[in-house]
């Protein structure tokens, strides 16, 4: 998989990709992900992108002219499956978009910045408006590195065991069992016995019957 990430503060977005399971995606080949600076695709002064919006209001626009020179540049070297904005009012970021994300090839990344970006962009060229949750950011970068996580760790090869990844919470619309290790027994608190009994089929249920309980208590929406 490619991705390519449009920002104004590359810089922010580089530490996510230098660590842990997001750098070793990258060492092995098995992900590709590009910055780039969408300053470097304006020709104005100053290197702006930004200006004010028709109709006064608070807040400087994204302009259309840099970014549509930078998707156009990427679009000519490839194709792309999916072009996303990553805007507070998209759709709501899920387990399930994340496991159709990870069987795509190439795609763009926009990250919004400002009061946002001339909506023609939106009209244009995006694909897809995704938002990360009901809040809202100085930036579309850290969306981006949350999205880019959430799909790479699910493309085989990332994890060494690919089957942890089919049994975190929300792949099947339930939250994760509570889960134990050494010492079976730490001041007291012990770890249940049937997680030590190495009856597999009873621990299979035990934490059937545990994710049950705990999305029943906690989300019960995600059971509707």
């Amino acid at each position: 998989m490619r991705i390519d990430i449009i920002t104004v503060l590359p810089e922010l977005l580089k530490s996510p990709f230098e660590a842990s399971i997001l750098k070793r995606s990258i060492e092995k080949g098995i992900v590709a992900v590009h910055m780039h600076n969408l300053r470097d695709y304006t020709t104005l002064s100053y290197n702006q992108i930004d200006d004010y919006q028709f109709g006064g209001g608070a807040g400087m626009v994204m302009m259309i002219e840099p970014i549509d020179k930078c998707i156009a540049k990427l679009k000519s070297e490839r194709t792309y499956d999916e072009i996303i904005y990553m805007t507070p009012d998209g759709e709501t970021l899920n387990q399930k978009i994340a496991n159709s994300m990870s069987l795509l090839n190439n795609i763009i990344i926009l990250c919004g910045h400002y009061k946002g970006v001339d909506q023609r962009v939106r009209d244009a060229y995006i694909t897809r408006e995704i938002s990360i949750g009901d809040y809202v950011l100085s930036g579309g970068e850290l969306g981006a590195a949350v999205l880019c996580d959430s799909i790479i760790r699910l493309i085989p090869g990332v994890l060494s065991n690919e089957t942890s990844a089919l049994t975190d919470t929300f792949q099947d619309n339930l939250l994760a069992p509570p889960v134990y290790t050494r010492p079976a027994d730490y001041k007291g608190m012990k770890v249940p016995e049937i997680l030590l009994s190495g009856n597999f089929p009873k621990i299979e249920k035990w934490r059937e019957d545990k994710a049950q309980e705990r999305t029943e208590k906690l989300r019960p929406d995600l059971l509707k």
